[in-house]
C-alpha cells in the first residue's frame, strides 16, 4: 500500500489497571480539577462533583485525559477520544490478565486472512 493509500488516521488502543491506595486524594484531585474548569456548565459541574464523591473509578476519569498522551507529540492532533472506568477485582497472577493475549489473536487472524 503505497504512503497516498494508507489512512492518516490511528487508532491508539491502550488499556491500563491502577491501585488507587488514596481514595480521599483522588476525590479531591478530582473535584480540584472540575472546581478549575472555567467551560463547565454549573448544572454539569453540581453532577461532576456528586459523581466523583460517590466514585473513585468516576474521579479518576476525571483525572485522565487522553490529550495529555498525545497533545505534545510532533506531528500528531487527537481527533477523537473516549475513555471510561470501573472499578474490578484484579488477580495479577490471573492467565484472564495476559495483556499480550488480545496482540496473539489479532496475529493469528491477520496470518489466517493474509
Amino acid at each position: 500500500m503505497s504512503t497516498e493509500e494508507t489512512s492518516r488516521f490511528v487508532r491508539l488502543r491502550v488499556e491500563l489497571v491502577v491501585e488507587v491506595d488514596d481514595r480521599d486524594a483522588v476525590t479531591r484531585a478530582a473535584l480540584a480539577r472540575i472546581a478549575e474548569d472555567p467551560d463547565m456548565p454549573d448544572d454539569e459541574r453540581a453532577h461532576a462533583e456528586g459523581a466523583v464523591t460517590e466514585d473513585t473509578a468516576e474521579a479518576l476519569a476525571y483525572l485522565v485525559d487522553p490529550f495529555d498522551l498525545v497533545g505534545g507529540l510532533t506531528g500528531v492532533e487527537l481527533a477523537q477520544a473516549s475513555w471510561s472506568s470501573e472499578q474490578i477485582e484484579y488477580d495479577p497472577d490471573s492467565p484472564d490478565w495476559d495483556l499480550d493475549e488480545d496482540d496473539v489473536q489479532e496475529d493469528e487472524e491477520e496470518e489466517a486472512v493474509g
